[in-house]
């Protein structure tokens, strides 16, 4: 599904993409690309973004767990790529104070941040996807992000 296909999505279904993701109760097969970046909006929503990025790993190795998944060094949880998703989402909250969340995962789908392949502008392949880069935060090697990301351990030139 290219961006311009992406449906339109209400503050309701971002609450039942949350609060699904954060019981585990979200059905795998409905946690698309397009609801990764909604349930990290909704924690955002009510959480300050370093809270979000340190829970966030732990909620993501529990619900592959409780869905049958693994975390491992090539598959399950990827510690680089949450970390500049969470801060890519709180950057875009950031430029819209006052937006729902509805409108912000808009935004994300209109910026580069809707492509699922968008961390390729800034990792090389073979870094992004090294076994390090699953485990650990790696900055990237091509390009810097244009925002801070959210870890003791990051540093963003």
């Amino acid at each position: 599904m290219t961006k311009a296909e992406q449906p339109v999505r209400d503050d309701a279904w971002i609450s039942y993409i949350g609060e699904g993701f954060a019981d585990r109760s979200l059905p795998a097969s409905e946690f698309s690309h397009q609801a990764h970046w909604a349930a990290v909006i909704w924690l955002l929503a009510g959480h300050d973004p370093a809270w979000v990025a340190q829970e966030m790993p732990g909620m993501i190795r529990a619900f592959n767990e409780a869905h049958g998944g693994v975390n491992s060094d090539s598959e399950g949880y990827h510690e680089t790529i949450t970390l500049a998703s969470v801060a890519a989402a709180a950057h875009q909250m950031a430029q819209m104070p006052r937006a729902d969340m509805s409108e912000v995962l808009a935004a994300i789908f209109s910026a580069e941040f809707g492509d699922p392949n968008w961390l390729l502008r800034h990792w090389r392949r073979e870094t992004l996807f090294a076994p390090s880069a699953r485990r650990h935060w790696v900055a990237p090697d091509l390009v810097p992000l244009p925002f801070g990301v959210f870890h003791p351990l990051a540093k963003v030139a």
